[in-house]
């Protein structure tokens, strides 16, 4: 983990330095032309590599399988949700996700069953690049990552902290923390099968709709689904 962490700071300062020397004539992606070269070699290696094997996986598993496993990483997420609902000062958000994950822990088999949900225990869904937007700090300018594809220079930076927030780190055993990345990462694309099919069939800029869309999210989540009317340019709809 200390490897990506160092990596990720590597990528973030490549970013700051390419700012200077990337054209672009769309307000807020001052590294358009970085970023679309991303996009292409992200698209490249999910055509390639990450969409077929989550085909694969979302035929051969068992739906009931694949329910398992997404709840079961889910829940794990819980935990870092809850500690920054905390962080945002939203306690009533933190105390209902401490009983999501109180109750599908023990009655929910490991988190393998959603009983929380069920029990009208609402889910929530927090990151460290929300906790720094609760704060006050803005969203800088859209980036693409290698491989990990949408963000902004806030989330980027804050990617590290995420990582260690994840309680599936501290898994001793290198075998079974590495394989347990491989199939979470599986089972989030076969989950996104659909929406992502629907994307590649809409004859249009791809770059700018993802972009668009990412950055509408983000601003959403950061404020809770609220629009705020000062919000910054770099989180409003951009144009293609």
């Amino acid at each position: 983990m200390k490897n990506i962490s160092k990596t990720l700071v590597l990528v973030s300062a490549l970013f700051l330095s390419g700012c200077a020397t990337t054209n672009t004539n769309t307000p807020g992606d001052p590294l358009e032309g970085f970023n679309r070269t991303m996009f292409d070699f992200n698209d490249t290696v999910d055509r390639v590599a990450l969409k077929p094997v989550a085909t694969a996986y979302q035929d051969v598993l068992p739906s009931f399988a694949q329910t398992a496993i997404g709840n079961f990483f889910g829940n794990l997420g819980d935990v870092w949700t809850m500690v920054n609902n905390f962080l945002q000062g939203k306690g009533e958000a933190g105390m209902s996700d401490v009983m999501r994950v109180a109750v599908n822990s023990t009655f929910g088999l490991g988190g393998m069953l959603d009983i929380a949900s069920e029990a009208g225990i609402p889910k929530h869904k927090e990151d460290f690049g929300q906790t720094l937007g609760r704060w006050g700090v803005q969203s800088g300018p859209y980036v693409v990552l290698p491989l990990f594809g949408p963000s902004t220079l806030r989330d980027t930076a804050a990617l590290p902290v995420d990582f260690y927030g994840d309680v599936w780190t501290y898994v001793d055993s290198v075998p079974v923390r590495n394989s347990g990345y491989v199939v979470r990462a599986i089972d989030q694309r076969a989950a996104a099968l659909g929406a992502t099919n629907l994307l590649e069939d809409i004859a249009i800029d791809r770059y700018s709709f993802v972009r668009s869309a990412y950055l509408q999210r983000r601003e959403s989540l950061v404020n809770d689904g609220k629009i705020k009317d000062d919000a910054p340019d770099t989180n409003k709809p951009l144009a293609p």
